[in-house]
């Protein structure tokens, strides 16, 4: 156990001065061949008083010895699975190894290889935290504005309105936090206390979905969900992100076929969930079919594209979900 904890930081609020206790807070990060100067910036932006996990899901041996220098050198623990058993997975076995080493931390927060918080997103994100808390009157998970690095586009905030999944885009500089419906898993701050009791993530969705799964659960369990716009991460979503305009600029995901197998098959198990929102139900039947029709018109390799895509269908329905 550590002594009494030190303030690492500081944040403005309101024109309140807030501190920031970053002993307090265990950050899990999951590679799978990074690139290594991307990991190497995120891991340099992370507040030197947290707990940094790095878990490697079985990289090629040459970028596996890049990661492990670069945990090293900026102060993470390095933990190596020998074959790649998920984000979900790697993200429960960083969080359980972060408690068995500081088990008062507070709270943790998951990140993606590729994501940036910047010199002062995570600060921003956790000084809100108390605040938001205040406001729903109970635990809750929150999340960073989003912002493309390759498109520069911000990925706003999903929120249900009637009988539309839609999303929000709030001022960059506006300190009212936003209740939503979905949160990105990267980015995403929760206390300790509700991941333990809803038992961490779903591992058997391997990739994608993961955490919507979690979001609606945590919603459907009585927690609370909200984005913080003036913490900004930049996030790269997919191999490659494309930028087209369908009534507004829009950021659509370049993803490998193997990457849709998970997408199609987790989006049909969500759909059998009764917790799951029905117009999020719609909203994603729509997407399907659109991303299916996108692909068939025009990516070069839309054969096996769309072989990954039926078959993740099939097995999404006639999975246990």
């Amino acid at each position: 156990m550590m002594g009494s904890p030190q303030v690492s930081g500081s944040h403005y609020a309101g024109g309140k001065q807030i501190d920031v206790d970053f002993s307090q807070v265990a950050i899990v990060t999951v590679s799978y061949n990074p690139d290594p100067e991307i990991l190497d910036r995120q891991l340099s932006q992370l507040p030197p008083d947290a707990l940094k996990v790095l878990v490697d899901n079985a990289s090629r041996s040459a970028i596996r010895d890049d990661v492990r220098r670069i945990a090293e050198k900026r102060g993470a623990l390095f933990l190596q699975n020998d074959t790649n058993i998920g984000l979900p997975a790697a993200l429960n076995q960083g969080a359980t190894r972060a408690q068995q080493i500081r088990p008062e931390c507070r709270f943790l927060l998951l990140l993606d290889q590729d994501t940036e918080p910047g010199a002062d997103g995570i600060e921003r994100l956790v000084a809100s935290y108390d605040r938001i808390i205040a406001l729903a009157r109970k635990p809750c998970c929150i999340g960073p504005r989003l912002v493309d690095v390759g498109t520069g586009l911000d990925y706003g905030f999903h929120q249900i309105c009637g009988w539309r999944w839609s999303r929000n885009y709030p001022p960059a500089d506006s300190h009212e936090p936003v209740p939503i419906a979905n949160l990105n898993g990267s980015g995403t701050l929760m206390p300790f206390e509700v991941f333990n009791k809803l038992g961490g993530l779903e591992e058997d969705f391997f990739i994608d979905h993961v955490d919507t799964e979690w979001a609606f659960r945590v919603l459907a369990s009585g927690y609370g969900l909200y984005g913080v716009p003036d913490a900004c991460f930049h996030h790269r979503m997919g191999e490659q992100s494309l930028r087209f305009w369908f009534l507004r600029w829009r950021v659509w995901p370049d993803r490998s076929p193997q990457r849709h197998y998970y997408l199609f098959r987790n989006a049909v198990r969500l759909m059998r969930r009764g917790y799951v929102p029905r117009v999020w139900k719609i909203w994603a039947l729509a997407k399907l079919v659109f991303t299916l029709l996108i692909y068939i018109s025009f990516n070069k390799n839309r054969g096996a594209q769309v072989r990954n895509m039926i078959t993740g269908v099939r097995d999404g329905w006639l999975s246990d979900s």
